[in-house]
């Protein structure tokens, strides 16, 4: 399975091969800040399943994560381990934005308060157990 996306102007596109390893809704207070929304939603890839053309910029937000977005508009894209692992693939921004719906949400001890989370999917305090 091949899907496609990209940033709001359209300078970075970017194609996932396979499936995702796993779909999740994070609400951790640096997801919050980086994203500017309450939470991010993503699918996780391996990093070898992505190609990404077009110029994006990075900004390490931890020890172990840096935050991908568009050079041009900003729109921000992918939360990329820096261990050359996985990344993060912002849901919304796949051509098909209904093409993944998370399984879970993760970190809901920093959830914003005024956020419901009424679906009925697994909840975890931080990472969910190994």
């Amino acid at each position: 399975m091949i899907r496609e996306g990209g940033c709001l102007c359209g300078a970075v596109r970017f194609r996932c091969e396979g499936e995702p390893i796993n779909v999740r809704t994070c609400h951790c207070r640096k997801c919050q800040k980086a994203m500017g929304s309450p939470f991010f939603a993503r699918a996780l890839f391996p990093q070898t399943a992505l190609t990404i053309e077009g110029e994006t910029a990075r900004y390490a937000s931890s020890e172990t994560l840096e935050r991908v977005f568009c050079k041009t508009c900003g729109t921000r894209l992918f939360g990329w381990r820096k261990n050359g692992t996985a990344a993060g693939v912002a849901l919304a921004t796949f051509d098909d934005r209904n093409a993944f719906a998370p399984t879970e949400h993760i970190w809901v001890s920093e959830k914003m308060d005024w956020v419901k989370l009424d679906d009925g999917l697994p909840q975890y305090p931080a990472m969910p157990p190994a």
